[in-house]
């Protein structure tokens, strides 16, 4: 007899690293962001939280300042809404399987939408834990929300203030074919 702790082990391991009956169907992207053609997509994840900006004095511009990306800080959903992890600064994206990915920007779009954060192609820097994440070597980032700095200008008067801007995207993982 099988237990329903085991069932729902099981199901969260499906859930998390993919099955060969639910694939996961990347998004149509321009040639740039495409990871390399030996890797297939294994699992998208929604990411909902804000991308973090600072005011900063611009080291070129002395007495001139700027909002600088600091880090982003979201959780990140399966497709029933589920949580199963967060994604912060590094970038890092770590589930709760234990397993987590650190990626490197390798190319950007501006997307469709002007008034979101750029779409991106990240590759893995390194990886951690023996979960889903550990096998992961591209990191896609699409169908972004918001999260562009503030419009308004930064000024001396607001030097190290920080700002909170709520966003959302997808990220899509990608290892070699098995």
């Amino acid at each position: 007899m099988t237990s329903p702790a085991s069932v729902v082990a099981v199901a969260a391991v499906i859930a998390l690293t993919g099955c060969a009956w639910c694939r996961v169907k990347p998004p149509e992207v321009p040639a740039a962001l495409r990871p390399p053609a030996e890797q297939s997509a294994f699992l998208r994840v929604r990411a909902t939280g804000v991308q973090i900006y600072e005011c900063t004095s611009k080291p070129d511009a002395p007495g001139t300042f700027t909002w600088t990306f600091r880090a982003p800080e979201a959780t990140l959903a399966d497709r029933s809404g589920r949580i199963v992890g967060r994604h912060y600064a590094g970038p890092t994206w770590e589930l709760r399987d234990g397993s987590s990915v650190v990626g490197e920007v390798t190319a950007r779009d501006p997307g469709p939408d002007p008034a979101a954060i750029p779409w991106l192609l990240l590759r893995a820097k390194s990886t951690s834990g023996t979960g889903a994440l550990s096998r992961t070597q591209s990191i896609l980032r699409a169908h972004t929300v918001g999260g562009v700095a503030p419009g308004t200008p930064c000024t001396e008067a607001q030097a190290h203030s920080v700002a909170r801007v709520p966003y959302s995207g997808d990220y899509y993982f990608y290892a070699g074919r098995r």
